[in-house]
């Protein structure tokens, strides 16, 4: 069976080509009554009639397409979805552009791969770009005309927009916190730590809080790997080789956390009997694993809306660089004890 045409969808409403562009559009027309815009509607929906994208971005110029670049900073890990911060952030960033008529372009990108060359590639009209870190490859995509939305990215820039949370906050309320339930020996498992990244400045906020507290930073508790589930059930035996001296670890993603509580139960050991734990993001499934999972929340969920929301305002016009800090709090739930 042959599509409907908007020529046919038309026909059907008794009005011109240009009148059903106008409507389906929603763009501003004097002329155009609510009657006759209800009439095309109608028609569309009687004719099934889907719109030509390919041929409403030839001739707009616009493409719909909001590139979403998360940048492969492990080697050889398949990890955009295996950490579920990710599919949080994508689910709402997806129906914020969907909402608007947009559509998500994912791509994964290599250390050495340009994100200009994305941009191209694939025509988008924005991109927003995930946990990057300060390299050439950012600084070329000033030579493109689109919108540009750094997303946990400390990198300072006066045109591309920002979102991300106080890191280092984070890492100090978390620490301060296993402090305050009596900890003093505490472990910070991580992902690779890189200058100016998300994990260094949690890495930060731990220092801070044991300094702030006269305990001594230790380089034995530190458990830098990659930021998996597997990883994390792998320190879990690499504490019992060094001794297991810490009664409590501060782990810079909850995908650590509830890695590390899999991997101690397989050496019979409890959290948080053997062993207290501290999250940080808050994702859905730490209030699910058991025991759930004390962490650091943060809006995830914000963070690709307002990502998406970005794009959008500089698309029509919003002049001027966006900045946005969100809240984080710290959620108290059964994987810490007091000692």
């Amino acid at each position: 069976m042959k599509n409907a045409s908007i020529k046919d969808v038309a026909k059907e409403a008794g009005v011109s080509k240009a009148t059903v562009s106008y409507v389906l559009n929603d763009t501003p027309h004097q002329s155009i009554s609510e009657e006759t815009a209800a009439r095309v509607r109608e028609a569309v929906k009687k004719l099934d009639y889907v719109p030509n994208l390919n041929a409403r971005s030839l001739s707009s110029r616009k493409t719909k397409l909001i590139g979403v670049v998360i940048p492969q900073t492990e080697p050889g890990r398949e990890f955009l979805f295996s950490n579920p911060f990710y599919g949080d952030l994508l689910s709402s960033a997806e129906y914020a552009a969907r909402r608007n008529g947009y559509h998500l372009l994912l791509s994964g990108s290599e250390s050495n791969q340009s994100y200009m060359s994305i941009a191209r590639n694939r025509g988008v009209d924005g991109i927003i770009i995930v946990g990057a870190y300060p390299t050439k490859w950012l600084d070329e995509l000033h030579e493109l005309s689109i919108p540009v939305v750094l997303v946990d990215t400390y990198v300072k820039d006066p045109v591309y927009h920002t979102i991300g949370i106080n890191d280092r906050l984070g890492g100090r309320m978390a620490t301060e916190y296993l402090i305050k339930n009596g900890h003093r020996s505490i472990a910070f498992v991580c992902g690779q730590i890189e200058d100016q990244g998300v994990v260094q400045k949690r890495y930060q906020g731990y220092r801070d809080a044991l300094e702030g507290a006269g305990i001594k930073v230790k380089e034995e508790h530190i458990y830098s790997g990659n930021i998996s589930f597997e990883y994390a059930q792998a320190v879990a035996q690499e504490m019992l080789k060094r001794g297991k001296k810490e009664t409590a670890a501060f782990v810079s993603a909850d995908i650590l956390g509830m890695g590390l509580i899999k991997g101690l139960r397989r050496l019979n050991l409890r959290v948080p009997r053997d062993l207290s734990i501290v999250g940080f993001d808050d994702v859905y499934l730490a209030k699910m694993c058991d025991p759930s999972l004390t962490t650091v929340h943060q809006d995830i969920a914000a963070k690709g809306t307002t990502a998406v929301q970005f794009i959008l305002d500089a698309l029509s016009g919003e002049p001027g660089k966006q900045e946005k800090i969100l809240p984080i709090e710290l959620v108290e739930r059964e994987s810490v004890q007091k000692i």
